[in-house]
């Protein structure tokens, strides 16, 4: 049987082997870590990264602040309920995360801004999309709660070597 809806089961004559189809929670986003930052930040943003390969509505819930304003890489605003919704029903199912850089900036002790460069797999609808992307995003903690974001941006990186964005972006210049 699957564990946590995380691996494939193949069933060969009598034998059962689990395959896992993303990479294990267990990669540090800390080690992706340039300068100093506040480790509850660090910390929430691994929260979030594990919540999202997981599919799991109720963590991105509790890290996700209500009225969130997100934007997505074809420019379009999302709200929490579309990103819990899309979770929720599979139209968007992140199968990899691989940090590369996270950068966070302290603005004040309730407000931080934190930059992260990653490689990402995610099935959207019937297609597979991959490439390395740079979330910014906003943590804030509204009066008497946690820090959460409030508020995010997620942009293709444009591949240095041959200058193109991705197959649906601009190539050559």
């Amino acid at each position: 049987m699957p564990v946590e809806g995380r691996d494939v089961v193949i069933d060969l004559v009598d034998s059962v082997f689990f395959v896992p189809v993303t990479e294990p929670a267990s990669v540090n986003l800390a080690s992706a870590l340039i300068g100093d930052a506040h480790p509850d930040v660090v910390a929430f943003e691994e929260q979030l990264r594990a919540a999202q390969l997981g599919a799991d509505v109720a963590a991105l819930d509790r890290l996700i602040a209500d009225e969130l304003l997100f934007t997505g890489p074809d420019g379009q605003l999302g709200t929490k309920a579309q990103d819990l919704e899309s979770h929720r029903t599979g139209a968007v199912r992140l199968l990899a995360h691989e940090p590369e850089e996270l950068r966070v900036r302290r603005i004040c002790e309730d407000v931080h801004v934190a930059a992260l460069r990653a490689r990402l797999e995610i099935r959207v609808g019937d297609a597979t999309v991959s490439g390395t992307y740079s979330y910014t995003r906003v943590w804030a903690r509204e009066p008497g709660g946690p820090l959460r974001v409030v508020a995010g941006h997620l942009s293709v990186v444009a591949d240095p070597d041959s200058r193109t964005v991705t197959d649906e972006g601009p190539s050559g210049r």
